[in-house]
């Protein structure tokens, strides 16, 4: 089984139609698999769910990017206007909060922002240059008119005959075993 894992990437199903790769990734689900794929050139409402995607982590990251650059915007001026150069203006309190408001709402925008992109560039594992599935014939008509089922050699279910027969179950135009570069 070790060795099996070590050769191949995984085993990719083609189909032709949206609601085939539905019924294949729900029985796929189903059978217990839960390192896979369905690819789509279409978005598929539901389609994630189905198949156990959860949410996304980013928001989490962006809420915590946004706090931490309303907290450096707030006491950025809070130390330079109240302690490093300290202007008594008409009486003006050090702690002026009406006027600390633009720069951190500003700096609480730009540091959500990063986050989310730097976030969400590490939470896909991107750049992700190139991709085993790639190599599978027929491959670059996922973007156009067919759909795939990809099943990864990580996951603890992993046999290559048996997914292979579960596949052709499930009427597949095409099986193929993605073998690692």
């Amino acid at each position: 089984m070790n060795l099996e894992r070590n050769v191949y990437a995984g085993i990719a199903a083609e189909f032709t139609s949206e609601e085939e790769l539905v019924a294949a990734a729900k029985q796929t689900y189903a059978a217990g698999f839960r390192r896979f794929e369905a690819l789509s050139p279409i978005p598929i409402e539901g389609l994630a769910e189905e198949i156990g995607h959860r949410r996304s982590g980013v928001p989490y990251f962006m809420l915590a990017g946004g706090i931490l650059g309303a907290l450096t915007g707030y006491l950025m001026q809070l130390y330079a206007l109240g302690y490093w150069y300290r202007l008594d203006v008409g009486g003006r309190p050090v702690n002026s909060w009406p006027l600390f408001i633009p720069i951190t709402f500003e700096l609480t925008v730009l540091f959500s922002a990063i986050a989310g992109v730097v976030s969400m560039f590490w939470l896909n594992d991107l750049p992700k240059l190139h991709h085993p599935l790639f190599a599978v014939p027929g491959f670059e008509r996922a973007s156009t008119n067919r759909f795939f089922v990809y099943v990864e050699a990580r996951d603890p279910l992993f046999n290559p005959r048996s997914l292979r027969a579960h596949f052709e179950r499930l009427d597949s135009i095409q099986v193929t075993e993605v073998r690692n570069l």
